[in-house]
């Protein structure tokens, strides 16, 4: 999912700023990855804007790999009887980002953020699961998600949103909760929520990292709740977001799915600020330098 505006990055494509010895951006890294993984094909997640771009700084590039696609996620791109409200610039949200790859995607796939870094062991568990799995069981869709590790996933640069999970005992996700501003102050974990209230974290909880193993089942699921997000809509709210995490939770809380949560202790960095692109760049370098990556990907 690359269609995002990145306003907190500071107007740039945070997507596409070179982090790798080469050149190389996270995008590189994630799909070198998920190719050692087992997947094999990309489909990315654009706005037509963008599309010039991409297609020459990667795609053009991993086309010569890997089949590569490309979905539009629009302001426009509303069901029938829906318009795109005057005034309204944010993006739609990752929930509308995923359902736009629905006529392109027919097998089980994973959805991810282009400017994160996930690591090798999650693409690894997210592939194992959704090979040994199928769409539904049990009437209730399958779900799998990377759990990551809350101290993992923080930026040093300013607050994160994650999606903090509760998990139980046999790794089933039980709920997951969207929230905001979360950053160590004077070594104490602060965080917000949707209302700006102050909630409690704990650094070893699991968090989303928006990295989710789903199947085309979802898809429908997907375009309800995208239709009943629009119907709630208030005159002016023109910055609610339909996003994966809370599609999931009331999945979860409606009995018609079933996450697994599969934990990966690597360490999450991305270009959130522009003061990360440095620490990025630095924790790539020293990735190659251990032999984990090759200094010229492909």
């Amino acid at each position: 999912m690359a269609a995002g505006i990145g306003s907190r990055f500071g107007g740039g494509i945070k997507q596409l700023v070179p982090v790798g010895p080469c050149g190389e951006i996270i995008m590189d890294y994630s799909i070198y990855d998920a190719m050692e993984a087992g997947f094999d094909e990309v489909v990315f997640i654009i706005r037509h804007d963008l599309e010039k771009d991409f297609r020459e700084i990667i795609g053009e590039r991993i086309e010569k790999i890997l089949p590569v696609r490309y979905a539009f996620q629009e302001l426009e791109d509303l069901p029938e009887g829906f318009h795109k409200p005057a005034g309204r610039t944010k993006p739609w949200g990752t929930g509308q980002a995923a359902l736009a790859v629905k006529e392109l995607v027919k097998n089980p796939f994973v959805v991810i953020n282009a400017d994160d870094y996930y690591g090798k062991e999650a693409f690894v568990k997210l592939h194992e699961y959704l090979v040994s799995h199928t769409g539904i069981s049990d009437n209730k869709i399958n779900i799998c998600m990377a759990g990551f590790i809350l101290k993992n996933t923080l930026s040093e640069n300013g607050g994160v949103t994650r999606g903090v999970c509760e998990v139980d005992a046999g790794g089933n996700l039980l709920k997951v909760t969207e929230t905001y501003e979360i950053q160590r102050k004077d070594g104490v974990l602060h965080a917000r929520d949707e209302d700006g209230q102050i909630v409690p974290v704990e650094e070893d909880q699991y968090v989303s990292m928006n990295m989710w193993g789903l199947y085309p089942e979802i898809f429908d699921e997907l375009e309800q709740g995208f239709r009943e997000f629009l119907e709630e809509q208030k005159e002016g709210d023109l910055k609610k977001e339909y996003l994966l995490p809370k599609i999931i939770d009331q999945l979860l809380m409606n009995q018609k799915a079933t996450v697994k949560a599969l934990e990966t202790t690597d360490k999450w960095f991305g270009v959130t600020y522009q003061e990360d692109r440095q620490s990025v760049t630095d924790a790539i370098c020293n990735l190659t330098a251990q032999g984990i990556y090759k200094e010229r990907l492909f």
